[in-house]
């Protein structure tokens, strides 16, 4: 990767030594050990309470998640230490603003539970490359769209994850980067390879509330000398913020332009200026949902939990209860990212690389530690331990929620078409194994995100979104809300649209992102668009590509699509799955390996069986209970009392919305 940086900034290890002393105390040791040893009862509680014996209860929690749960376990899983390290780094260097790509799930969470899960329900499908196989038949959409998540998932989400909770550690235990990310990924893979989604589902429960509990603390507990009470409250924050200057500007023989270091005059807007603003407005209203349509509504992670709903009312309250969680980031992490600047200036708004070099070990500057520090430096014994926990917490939910998703999609959606007649054991244990494999991937992708977009983690993770997103945003809507479009269109609406986003982020890789202090060389035509910008520009390119590609081919009859797109989405007539008769053949297959009569088995094999639940098998059902059984599966009726209450919560959540968008504007 040629950039501006030097080598060394790849390995980033130098820490900053004071710090490795600050949490080898009783107190705090205590918390942290205390805290696993919760995680660890609560996963292994779920783990023997629920059915991990087939690929319906590992992977769906047998369908049967009410509200709450399951509405702590969606803000888990999209809020893990990326959000505390990037979102208040972010905060710290430019303000307000990056919160909004946080509200801007409130909207989204509602499209996703009233318009897109009623689909994926009475389509009765596990992955969302199923539901294009369904939607649109063929193997090639399916295999195409799981192969992109993957990547997705390593280059997006688990790497960066990696990669904040690493800092966290590195700063409070004094370890090496990498010995502190193995740690990490060994407690984490262990209750996912052995739990399913419900064990992370109720893990994830847990880690919401000590994550809310902590921050919560940290932001408002006067005996914590809290963040707002160092800084003398509201007012006194938004002036000493504008204030919030390093006094080394200079060194390195480098002429450092003012702007790199002193707070933007727009630092409390979240409107920005539409040409010059770091998140310009039209990019936030448009770009942003572009990309938010992509992570909320057809992403694997997401979706899962809303599909392991008791029934639909159930999945619209807790997409409600996560907008409501949604709201918090704003004050939870992006304000104490801003107060961090205005406390530890020097280290956090540091511009000479050498001085940011000796703070953090990183080049283009050490804002991504600007909430780790303020952890470090104000939370009293034992409650640094608890924080601690709550970042260990946030990393280790996401990460499990990827890790669950991934071995989904990785074992549904492409080892079933490398081993057609694999058993059911067969492929509980390879998504297992696969998750293994993905962590190693993982580490390797990391010193790519340290030095990726001036060293901001938040900009880089919404920068990829921007690239990959957009065209399975396009797809998947234009698989709902318009019957018209076949599988043509949707295949190369997907891969054109994946070759542009490409162009750009390798562009972007190879020349690298530049920094304040250096300009990129990466040519005007390519990266000259603000990543935002170029999400809206992607998103009705492969809208065009899908439609134009469409028109031109035959359509596909009603017979195919019924249950599967909006307009037909109450039919009760019978539908022909376009792989209907792929699946008669797999049927038949399986038939054969299923009356092989169970081999005895020792204490040992016991032990093994149900550490990865791979117990006895339930009695085989007759085809009348495997009938009642699907159609509960596939059912999205609703109670009138119930339908009308999440209604309700679902207006008002949305005029939250518009008043804190109006109120920060």
């Amino acid at each position: 990767m040629a950039s501006t940086l030097s080598p060394s900034t790849m390995t980033g290890t130098l820490g900053p030594p004071e710090m490795s002393e600050r949490i080898q105390n009783a107190a705090d040791i205590s918390v942290i050990v205390i805290y696993f040893m919760v995680v660890m009862a609560v996963g292994l509680w779920a783990m023997l309470k629920t059915n991990r014996g087939t690929v319906g209860g590992f992977f769906l929690a047998g369908r049967d998640m009410t509200w709450w749960p399951m509405g702590a376990s969606l803000f888990a899983s999209n809020i893990g230490s990326g959000h505390f390290v990037g979102l208040a780094g972010t905060g710290a260097a430019s303000g307000i603003a990056t919160a909004t790509f946080e509200w801007n799930a409130l909207l989204l969470l509602l499209v996703l539970g009233w318009f897109f899960v009623p689909i994926y329900i009475k389509a009765g499908v596990m992955t969302m490359p199923e539901y294009l196989r369904k939607r649109f038949g063929g193997k090639r959409l399916q295999i195409y769209l799981s192969v992109l998540s993957l990547f997705i998932c390593v280059a997006l989400r688990i790497s960066s994850d990696i990669f904040s909770g690493a800092i966290f550690i590195k700063l409070a235990l004094g370890l090496d980067l990498y010995l502190a990310i193995f740690i990490l990924l060994a407690i984490t893979a262990i209750y996912t390879i052995t739990g399913g989604l419900a064990s992370v589902i109720y893990t994830d429960t847990l880690q919401t509330i000590i994550m809310l509990l902590g921050s919560f603390i940290l932001m408002v507990s006067d005996d914590s000398g809290s963040t707002f009470a160092k800084v003398g409250g509201y007012e006194s924050f938004t002036e000493k913020y504008m204030n919030a200057i390093p006094s080394i500007v200079e060194g390195d023989n480098l002429t450092i332009n003012p702007k790199c270091y002193t707070p933007q005059a727009d630092s409390f807007h979240i409107f920005r200026d539409a040409v010059t603003g770091d998140i310009p407005w039209p990019g936030m209203i448009f770009g942003m949902t572009i990309v938010a349509v992509w992570y909320w509504c057809t992403d694997q992670v997401i979706v899962q939990r809303c599909l392991s709903g008791k029934n639909m009312s159930h999945v619209k309250a807790a997409c409600i209860m996560c907008g409501y969680l949604k709201l918090l980031p704003m004050f939870l992490m992006v304000m104490p990212g801003m107060i961090s600047r205005i406390l530890y200036t020097e280290k956090v708004a540091c511009v000479v690389p050498s001085e940011c070099v000796k703070h953090c070990g990183i080049e283009v500057g050490c804002t991504n530690y600007a909430y780790p520090v303020m952890v470090l430096e104000l939370m009293p014994d034992g409650l640094r331990g608890l924080m601690l926990s709550v970042m260990l917490a946030s990393l280790m939910s996401s990460m499990t929620s990827i890790f669950n998703s991934a071995s989904t999609l990785f074992t549904m959606d492409l080892y079933t078409k490398i081993r057609k007649q694999a058993s059911e054991k067969e492929l509980l244990i390879t998504g297992r194994l696969f998750i293994i494999l993905l962590i190693a991937i993982s580490i390797l992708w990391v010193p790519l995100v340290q030095v990726s977009q001036n060293g901001q983690l938040f900009h880089y993770i919404e920068s990829i979104s921007s690239y990959l997103g957009p065209p399975i945003a396009a797809v998947f809507l234009l698989a709902i809300f318009c019957k018209r479009v076949n599988e043509q269109g949707a295949f190369w609406g997907l891969v054109i649209g994946l070759v542009i986003g490409l162009i750009r982020m390798i562009a972007e890789f190879a020349y690298g992102t530049g920094s304040c202090l250096a300009a990129s060389d990466c040519p005007k035509v390519i990266c000259g668009v603000h990543y935002l910008y170029f999400a809206i520009i992607l998103f009705f390119v492969s809208i065009l590509v899908v439609l134009g590609i469409s028109l031109l081919t035959k359509p596909i009859p009603d017979v195919h699509l019924y249950r599967l797109c909006w307009a037909l989405r109450n039919s009760t007539e019978e539908r022909i799955d376009l792989d209907a008769e792929e699946k008669r053949h797999e049927e038949v297959d399986n038939d054969v390996d299923e009356d092989n009569p169970e081999e005895p088995h020792g204490c040992l094999k016991k032990a093994y069986d149900l550490f990865c639940g791979l117990q006895k098998k339930s009695p085989k059902l007759s085809r009348e209970e495997e009938e009642a059984q699907k159609k509960k599966l596939t059912d999205t009726s609703e109670k009138p009392l119930w339908r009308a209450i999440v209604n309700v919560n679902a207006i008002l959540l949305l005029a939250v919305a518009v008043f804190v968008h109006g109120y920060f504007a």
